[in-house]
């Protein structure tokens, strides 16, 4: 999909699920907000390139979180240009500390890369992208450190993976904390006091239905907090197609052995449904998303139909 100009100069980009979307404000001082995933850079760098911003000229990323689909790029862009990069004050923590495990990446086996945090940003605080004035407002829920951007002038919303059009971000209480839950439906109480005429996510496409994605993304909480084995198999399910997004294939004869050596994997069986219930688990969950279509064996290997 071509970028989108939702501002004079600043652009949307939209992209899968593997690399979150980013947008681009293009000038002088070229400033982006979030990077995608590593893996992607190139396509990434085309992106930006193809708005006619060079990554040496880049003055400023900001973060909406520090989850790996979000930070991708800032290194290799920071290295490039020496630009300032800006997160809420947990996550500039969590970087100044490297802390891999509540940004997710070693709990989940996931790429990522450090990088120097020099601003901080608080909740309520405006920025400005070029002549744009965003709010930050902070979201915690999906991520200990998210925020998202809102342009109160144009009634713009930079909603990340605090809020989806049909769906949300998964879940994590292991690393979030067991309040989690109750942090996303705050989050949420925030978000529905705005005057928003379009959202643009972390992942998917803008969409004007604030009212009902809210109401979806309440009602699925009130579930998951009645029912902790729902939580369970939506955060597997989650992870399961994001690790096939990141290694692109993985053999059907060592996908399970793989998950049963990461850090997530048994843990979350062990919380949500009990002892040693691994590979009854993977079997129902596997099976769920192959008569689905969202993963698909492929040559002995198992891979996910879902836009990377």
């Amino acid at each position: 999909m071509a970028p989108i100009e939702i501002l004079d100069d600043l652009f949307f980009i939209e992209r899968g699920f593997l690399s979150g979307n980013h947008f681009v404000y293009r000038s002088q001082d070229p400033i982006l907000i979030d990077t995608a995933h590593i893996t992607d850079f190139d396509t990434t760098k085309q992106a930006i390139n193809g708005l006619g911003v060079e990554l040496t000229s880049v003055r400023l990323i900001v973060n909406t979180h520090t989850h790996c689909d979000h930070i991708g790029g800032n290194k290799f862009i920071q290295d490039a240009s020496g630009c300032d990069i800006a997160l809420h004050k947990i996550g500039k923590h969590f970087i100044d500390t490297h802390d891999d495990w509540s940004t997710w990446w070693r709990y989940f086996g996931q790429q990522a890369a450090f990088f120097t945090c020099t601003t901080t940003l608080e909740d309520g605080e405006i920025i400005s992208i070029g002549p744009h004035k965003f709010q930050v407002i902070y979201t915690p829920g999906h991520a200990s450190d998210g925020i998202v951007l809102y342009n109160q002038k144009e009634k713009i919303l930079i909603s990340s993976d605090a809020l989806w059009p049909k769906d949300m971000g998964a879940v994590v209480t292991r690393i979030e904390g067991s309040r989690a839950l109750f942090d996303m439906a705050a989050s949420l109480d925030k978000l529905a006091a705005l005057d928003v005429k379009i959202a643009y996510p972390g992942h998917g496409s803008p969409f004007t239905d604030i009212t009902e994605a809210i109401a979806r993304a309440r009602q699925k909480i009130d579930t998951f907090m009645g029912n902790k084995e729902k939580l369970g198999r939506d955060l597997i399910k989650k992870i399961i197609v994001y690790t096939l997004l990141e290694h692109k294939a993985i053999s059907e004869k060592t996908f399970f052995i793989h998950l049963m050596t990461s850090h997530w994997f048994k843990e979350n069986i062990d919380f949500h449904f009990g002892k040693s219930r691994y590979e009854t688990i993977y079997n129902e969950i596997l099976s769920d998303l192959y008569q689905r279509g969202i993963i698909q064996r492929q040559n002995g290997k198992f891979v996910t139909t879902v836009k990377p």
